[in-house]
């Protein structure tokens, strides 16, 4: 299969999203993140979601991405073989319970990967006043797709502060995955692909077994982040950025490493990494920034 750069700047047609109380909620619950931010709800300024709940607001889109394109764009069998890759989200405010969103997205970039083709989408997230809430860069690689040209929009996409340490990280978590956490975890985002809920399909696409989410992974990265360096404020966390690079099977283990912190005024530069059992990256030039409040 090929896949060319031609479209890049297409426009998706935009979706809407009330955000109820209970999903935020699920959210956080799946990956046992009990920060009362997202379940107080007599705290005076109320809940909020966790920061990563918003790749389930824009999941939908996503998950079928050809349908919110113009027709014959991008083929259905070739958006079938995409799989999550990076991750770019920009926060304005935390998402609440009651917000209207609504989800405007663009083909950001489409570049050539050793892998096949690499695919960019844009997600701008604003709510019913037409204030920002989050601008979301998601990339998906379409495996076994062949790039036919040198690619198109990589200039476009938001840079992220290159990481200088080759020492000790300043911390480091491990965190235990129990065997049920991707079921749990497919139950109360909505975010559903059977390599995470079924055995036999997930061998049958050449994986060991059923793997955990990658946003999953990284939900739990972001839990540790703010927990230890902003004393569990959520709205300190400014900007989040990954690749996706290896897989956690339940049942295991996974290591958050902090490898570097770096302070500029209110700001510090976080460069943060996941490494599965075995040892390998399962999270690569993770970057958050962080302002104090």
């Amino acid at each position: 299969m090929e896949l060319g750069s031609h479209f890049v700047g297409s426009g998706l047609k935009e979706y809407r999203k009330e955000v109820r109380w209970r999903e935020t909620m699920n959210y956080a619950a799946a990956v046992g993140d009990n920060n009362p931010c997202y379940f107080d709800d007599e705290r005076m300024e109320g809940i909020i979601a966790p920061p990563m709940f918003c790749v389930a607001v824009t999941w939908p889109v996503t998950e079928k991405l050809e349908e919110f394109l113009e027709p014959d764009l991008l083929p259905a069998e070739i958006s079938a073989t995409k799989i999550h890759y990076t991750e770019h989200i920009e926060f304005y405010r935390p998402v609440k319970p009651g917000d209207i969103l609504a989800v405007k997205g663009e083909i950001a970039a489409i570049l050539p990967h050793r892998a096949g083709t690499h695919i960019i989408i844009r997600y701008d997230v604003s709510d019913n006043t037409g204030k920002p809430v989050f601008t979301e860069h998601i990339g998906a690689l379409l495996r076994n797709v062949k790039c036919t040209d040198s690619g198109r929009g990589g200039e476009t996409l938001p840079p992220v502060p290159a990481c200088g340490s080759k020492g000790a990280p300043v911390w480091e978590a491990t965190i235990p995955i129990d065997p049920m956490r991707s079921f749990v975890y497919d139950g109360c985002t909505n975010i559903f692909f059977p390599i995470h809920t079924s055995k036999q399909f997930a061998k049958m696409v050449g994986l060991p077994g059923i793997i955990l989410q990658g946003t999953a992974t990284l939900a739990y990265a972001v839990k540790e982040l703010i927990d230890r360096e902003v004393g569990g404020n959520p709205h300190c966390l400014k900007v989040l950025s990954c690749r996706f690079t290896g897989m956690v099977l339940p049942g295991t283990d996974i290591s958050i490493k902090l490898i570097e912190k770096l302070n500029r005024n209110n700001d510090n530069d976080l460069h943060f990494i996941v490494i599965n059992k075995e040892g390998q990256k399962v999270i690569s030039n993770g970057y958050a920034l962080i302002t104090q409040l």
